[in-house]
């Protein structure tokens, strides 16, 4: 509630006439909080629970109203105590709810907790009594009450939905919680922008593809030997490799070569027993051999090489 000067006249030239005038608002104009000598002073506005006690005339005690929701409340901390009434407290102690009374009858009350008044609050539990406590200030001789949407739609006597030109920005800023927090985020983002825009993306090295380098081992190793001429040994090397394959693959025992484990051996791999049985054969006379020879060799791993990648798990 933000009154221009003549407005601020019209209420006070209405609560001089012997009328209440009752002010319920989050944010109020500084020339209304000056004409009584009020300061306002905002809580955090995303703290939770707002909690409200007002006087109750019946018990002469103060009652005490609690809601889990968002705040959104203020207080008075400064008011000139020889006019100012206090009606109604926060949970601190802090002064929310105000009358000033006049000579000719009148008053005006000054509420500064908004959301008391919300179906939220009145809807949890028992508030509903801080409503009626709240406006039984108002005395029996009232005979209308008027409710008044102007102030909602009116700022500093301009109207805000019908003025050319209104931005919506500037009811955003009049707000000095707001009004810090908007320019703060200004800020935030001017700071990122000024060191972001400044960073070049490197560019992403190409990662070349793993090689196999146990198979290049393995090459290696038997170009050694054949180089050496070192048959005998390449051969016992290339039988132990092939019979380690054959008891990963195949889960066979390869201690005993005989005619069940030829057997097994075909049946599992798929290959005939005349196949399966020339190649233990081979690996059977290796053994015993003392000199292999190229040919011997080259056949040999023809015969292997042959049956392991034709045969895969």
């Amino acid at each position: 509630l933000r009154p221009s000067e003549d407005e601020l006249k019209a209420i006070l030239q209405h609560a001089i006439s012997g009328n209440h005038v009752f002010i319920s608002a989050m944010s109020i104009g500084d020339n209304l909080l000056d004409t009584f000598r009020l300061k306002q002073q905002y809580n955090d506005m995303f703290e939770d629970s707002l909690t409200v006690n007002i006087y109750d005339p019946g018990s002469g005690d103060t009652a005490r109203f609690q809601y889990p929701g968002m705040k959104l409340d203020g207080y008075f901390s400064g008011m000139d105590s020889a006019v100012t009434n206090i009606l109604g407290r926060n949970e601190h102690g802090q002064p929310n709810f105000v009358k000033f009374s006049y000579q000719g009858g009148g008053s005006v009350f000054i509420h500064y907790a908004p959301l008391a008044f919300s179906n939220f609050f009145l809807l949890h539990k028992d508030n509903k009594k801080y409503y009626d406590l709240a406006l039984s200030v108002i005395p029996d001789s009232v005979s209308m009450v008027m409710w008044d949407d102007y102030f909602r739609r009116h700022i500093d006597g301009q109207d805000l939905g019908n003025r050319a030109g209104f931005s919506k920005l500037k009811m955003f800023l009049q707000d000095e919680v707001l009004r810090w927090a908007f320019w703060l985020a200004i800020l935030l983002f001017a700071i990122v922008y000024l060191f972001e825009s400044k960073r070049k993306q490197r560019i992403v090295p190409q990662v070349p593809q793993l090689r196999n380098t146990s198979l290049d081992f393995v090459k290696t190793i038997g170009r050694l030997y054949y180089q050496r001429k070192d048959n005998k040994n390449l051969a016992t090397k290339m039988v132990t490799q092939f019979l380690g394959q054959v008891r990963a693959r195949y889960n066979l025992q390869t201690a005993h070569l005989s005619d069940e484990f030829i057997d097994k051996l075909a049946f599992k791999s798929g290959y005939s027993s005349t196949v399966v049985g020339d190649i233990i054969g081979d690996i059977k006379r290796i053994e015993e051999a003392q000199v292999v020879t190229d040919e011997e060799l080259l056949a040999f791993n023809d015969k292997i090489d042959s049956f392991i990648s034709n045969n895969k798990p």
